[in-house]
């Protein structure tokens, strides 16, 4: 666990402990507080995240030690944050109740925070044996990451107490639960029947938009359909919307639903409106509505006398359905199993100057060192084993053969890594042995994961397993045929790629390789089933890794769930 100013191991030294109104000025040694921002401290960096999700806290402890003396202790929690939205300090959530004479505390108070994947979110939880009068002796406390209890499976988590490094305190459960409100989807379809003719030489070519009533009395158009060409009884195929974009959760939010008639010029006719809410749609007491054009109504320039509608709107379906998220996979036990691999290609530079991307610099890691680092201890949060295959490509091994997918720790049988420190350790080790050649092949590490992640959704691992390549690379690939086969090959598996590009060069064809505008369509004309590639260069986050991490994480989530959803798992 990393240390923080003042820290003695653990836990702290048996002494009064504040449990109200503001801590003391200076920490006791072995104490950790919820300071303020220092005077004059630059203020946390802003990002523009949007939270994965939303998660409540529950904490029980059990086999609390005892400290009172002719009782069990009363015991209290603090649950602190430090991440990236705190300014990579230490903040406090705020504290629980006090459970009087309680071997095995169960909190009543929750704590309710924003959970993003792609930040490591560290938690610390202090418990105190609690006097009641705003003090308490040091039970001990907790410390790891919003992510490992998400990932815990089942929200579940656990873990001894401790104090001045020292076990035997009682142990800690947190269970995480996601706030599932408005994370609905919801399915419609609609048919118009006898739309006014809008065409001189056709009929009417009709098409919707849906938009939500806003707070200052605009409509704000959210979907539109697609166009039904000639055609005055129209059927449009099915689509889904959030509930959060359709109406915000009010299921009373009042929605317009206008039919249009298409022209090439963008100047589309009105055929007619009307207004409907989620509520009316969903409980099927009415399905068809008139469709009403303000400029044939009384009062309008074109008002005719016996004016009944421009058309009838008809309802054919409207669905709600609960999805399951990104959170509701890991909390019923999906695990990222990630695995590295390294450019090994002599554009790097040799790796004993300064120049070279790999050089071991004491004092300021390398890009490559940052990047497994960052990305590694966030993924590793939702892998129980933490164990990681770890591979170089484009080097030449010691006995003179040019590997595009060789183990860093030198055991081709078990290329596995315990931990991200694990993988450092490798990829030093494999630094000082491997030369640096090429030519930059990506197609064989993808393949060889590849793989795997067939051999898992064959099998009844499918749905608990999601294969996630992280690939550093310094340049332009030189098999883009082949790496584009790979790539659309794999977008039907449990797998997603991250492509980091290390250093200054043209990573024009990384760029190609993401699917951002297009899935991508390999020399055969095969396109991927769905976008599977994010790549970022380091040098667009100017050297933070966090902000690394922020990027290339970003769309993993989504990615997970959309091969999940195509898989039909539950």
């Amino acid at each position: 666990m990393a240390g923080y100013p003042g820290q003695q191991g653990y836990g702290y030294p048996q002494q009064q402990y504040p449990m109200g109104g503001q801590f003391p000025p200076q920490p006791q040694a072995g104490f950790a507080y919820s300071q303020p921002r220092p005077s004059g401290a630059p203020p946390p960096v802003a990002f523009d995240a949007t939270p994965c999700s939303k998660i409540i806290l529950r904490l029980h402890a059990r086999d609390i030690v005892k400290l009172d003396l002719r009782s069990q202790s009363d015991p209290m929690c603090e649950v602190q944050i430090n991440s990236l939205h705190t300014g990579n300090t230490w903040v406090s959530l705020g504290k629980t109740e006090r459970v009087k004479n309680a071997k095995d505390p169960d909190f009543a108070t929750t704590f309710e925070l924003d959970y993003f994947f792609e930040e490591k979110q560290m938690l610390r939880f202090i418990l105190v044996d609690s006097d009641g009068k705003g003090a308490g002796d040091a039970i001990g406390q907790v410390e790891t990451s919003l992510g490992e209890i998400v990932g815990a499976g089942c929200g579940n988590f656990t873990r001894e107490i401790v104090h001045g490094g020292k076990k035997g305190r009682g142990k800690l459960h947190v269970s995480a639960e996601e706030i599932s409100a408005n994370k609905g989807i919801i399915r419609l379809q609609f048919r118009a029947s006898k739309c006014d003719k809008k065409d001189f030489f056709g009929k009417s070519d009709p098409f919707l938009t849906l938009a939500s009533l806003m707070p200052n009395g605009t409509h704000a158009v959210f979907h539109k359909t697609e166009v039904i060409k000639n055609n005055l009884n129209p059927t449009w195929r099915q689509f889904e919307i959030p509930v959060t974009v359709f109406c915000a959760g009010d299921y009373d939010r009042e929605i317009q639903i206008a039919c249009y008639d298409w022209d090439s010029d963008g100047s589309h006719d009105l055929i007619g409106t009307t207004t409907t809410t989620l509520n009316e749609l969903q409980q099927g007491q009415r399905n068809e509505w008139d469709l009403l054009n303000p400029k044939k109504l009384p009062g309008g320039r074109k008002h005719k006398k016996g004016y009944k509608n421009s058309g009838v709107l008809h309802l054919l379906l409207c669905e709600v359905l609960s999805p399951k998220s990104f959170v509701d996979y890991l909390m019923g036990g999906l695990e990222l199993m990630c695995t590295f691999a390294i450019d090994f290609t002599g554009s790097n530079g040799n790796p004993q100057l300064p120049s070279s991307l790999h050089y071991n610099n004491p004092y300021q890691p390398n890009m490559y060192v940052q990047a497994i680092q960052q990305i590694g201890s966030i993924l590793m949060d939702y892998d129980t084993d933490k164990l990681f295959p770890a591979f170089g490509y484009g080097g030449k091994l010691p006995s003179g053969a040019v590997s595009h997918g060789f183990a860093l720790n030198g055991n081709e049988e078990n290329p596995h890594c315990q931990g991200v420190e694990g993988v450092l350790q490798a990829y030093h080790q494999a630094i000082q042995s491997v030369k640096l050649w090429g030519p930059t092949n990506f197609a064989p590490v993808i393949n060889n994961v590849s793989k795997f992640a067939q051999a898992s959704a064959k099998s009844s691992k499918n749905g608990k397993e999601y294969f996630v390549l992280l690939i550093l690379t310094d340049g332009a690939i030189t098999d883009v045929p082949a790496t584009k086969e790979a790539i659309v090959r794999a977008s039907t598996l449990p797998m997603s790629i991250i492509i980091v590009g290390v250093g200054s060069a043209d990573f024009s064809t990384m760029e190609m390789l993401d699917g951002d505008d297009g899935n991508l369509v390999d020399p055969k004309g095969h396109r991927a089933s769905r976008d599977i590639v994010q790549f970022v260069p380091f040098s667009a986050c100017h050297g933070n890794p966090q902000t690394l991490s922020q990027a290339v994480l970003a769309e993993l989530p989504g990615q997970v769930v959309q091969y999940l959803k195509d898989a039909n798992v539950q």
